[in-house]
């Protein structure tokens, strides 16, 4: 059944009040499949939905919803409601959800978790937003390494119910220092009688609780994990993070950095459940800086303005110019800062940058010089002179450029600052300055009569 169809399936049953077979319905549902269904519910509904589902796919369902939803339904259930829900849900679920919401509704549902879990959301609370410690979940499977591997499905069976993952399990000593990993492959092809000493790997990667967590999901790229341990400064273990919440990260981090190149304050929320004003404020501080900037491009193209005068036809080349140089100096950029995201480079490599990029500027610089030529030539009907200086024009421009945009973020991720933020108004305000320079500096060195 397709979605429209569905929900208007679920909208009609509400009406009749046949929850019966909407209940059935639901309950066929994937938790994220019902969480986009409930979102377009009438507001007055979704309790009654929600009451309507087990605790363990409405938990589910409630970790899928948007934080205006999840806000909604929070003010709507009885304490005895969100206790049950909350009981329900992973840790790491339930810090994600209080870090959305306002403070008395965060202060409502940690009221009503258990201490234990109480304890377990402060602790992951306290860890900067940033860090693999906010992203990590405590519940996870340990085991000792003493341990056969009948006394370790035992333990499954036992906890593994309340845990985030159970086909990666953590050998620890009794103090909680991360000496091993077993998985449930490793587990299910052994002879129950084996002890997890002889089988675990102990040459275990793991992340510190500090560490970014741009470097986590690196890790989880790189090594193809389901989970990854988090460990404190004694590589005693504190949790762990799974693949989804990895995921999300990474979503998130590329969001925020197309939007930051774009011009655009980074936010949490989509698209359509983000305010008119909100959109705003987000977009016209970034536009009055790119405007302001603007005044340097002025103050050059004022100071020539005798010359140009003089030959009118060197005005028209200018928005090609410095259009093509700003396109130059952002594939570079974006190139770069997407490389430094990666870890593909560091701060270090930026000799090793600088040449590729110059042996690729020049290349580029060539090509496009030439076309530029008998393009100002035979299309623009420009004089030989004028063609020849935006023949070199073109060819500096462009080699100064890439070099401006490949070295612009690497010197600003050197000084500790997010290099995502210098591709739009700095790069370009820097580039098309450097283009008008250059050209007049070239034309009035190429044209005697400038």
């Amino acid at each position: 059944m397709e979605k429209e169809e569905l929900f208007e399936t679920v909208a009609d049953l509400l009406v009749k009040g046949d929850y019966s077979r909407l209940r059935t319905i639901l309950l066929e549902l994937e938790p994220f499949d019902l969480a986009e269904i409930c979102e377009q519910l009438n507001e007055s509904h979704l309790p009654l939905v929600f009451r309507l589902l087990p605790k363990d796919l409405a938990a589910e369902c409630f970790s899928n919803m948007q934080s205006d939803l999840q806000e909604l339904l929070i003010k709507r259930m009885s304490d005895a409601e969100l206790k049950a829900m909350l009981d329900e849900m992973f840790v790491d679920d339930t810090v994600d959800v209080i870090e959305e919401m306002p403070a008395n509704v965060a202060a409502r549902m940690l009221a009503n978790s258990d201490p234990e879990t109480r304890e377990q959301i402060n602790k992951i609370l306290n860890y900067p937003k940033d860090s693999a410690g906010s992203i990590m979940t405590t519940e996870y499977v340990r085991l000792n390494k003493n341990m056969s591997v009948a006394d370790a499905f035992a333990r499954i069976r036992r906890v593994g119910y309340e845990k985030e993952t159970i086909y990666t399990c953590y050998v620890t000593e009794s103090d909680r220092t991360l000496v091993g990993v077993v998985t449930a492959m490793d587990l299910m092809l052994a002879e129950i009688d084996t002890l997890i000493s002889e089988l675990m790997e102990t040459n275990v990667i793991s992340a510190k609780t500090d560490d970014d967590r741009e470097s986590v999901v690196k890790k989880f790229s790189d090594y193809n994990f389901l989970a990854l341990p988090v460990v404190d400064n004694s590589n005693r273990l504190v949790g762990i993070v799974t693949v989804d919440d990895a995921i999300d990260v990474a979503l998130e981090e590329a969001t925020e950095d197309l939007e930051i190149m774009a011009g655009i304050t980074p936010t949490d929320k989509p698209y359509l459940k983000t305010g008119v004003i909100s959109t705003w404020l987000s977009r016209v501080p970034w536009l009055m800086l790119l405007m302001l900037s603007a005044t340097l491009t002025g103050a050059i193209i004022s100071k020539y303005e005798e010359a140009l005068s003089h030959l009118v036809i060197l005005t028209s080349f200018i928005p090609m110019l410095m259009g093509t140089a700003g396109n130059a100096g952002g594939q570079s950029s974006v190139t770069v800062i997407r490389a430094l995201s990666l870890g593909d480079i560091e701060p270090g490599d930026i000799f090793r940058v600088l040449w590729k990029e110059l042996r690729v500027s020049f290349l580029c610089g060539v090509s496009l010089a030439i076309v530029g030529y008998f393009k100002a030539m035979w299309i623009d009907g420009a004089d030989p002179l004028v063609a020849l200086v935006v023949c070199i024009t073109l060819f500096a421009t462009v080699v100064s450029a890439k070099l401006v945009g490949c070295c612009f973020p690497v010197l600003i991720k050197k000084i500790g600052f997010d290099p995502a933020v210098v591709a739009s108004p700095f790069i370009t305000t820097v580039i098309d300055a450097l283009a008008l320079v250059v050209y007049f500096a070239v034309a009035t060195a190429v044209i005697p009569s400038l």
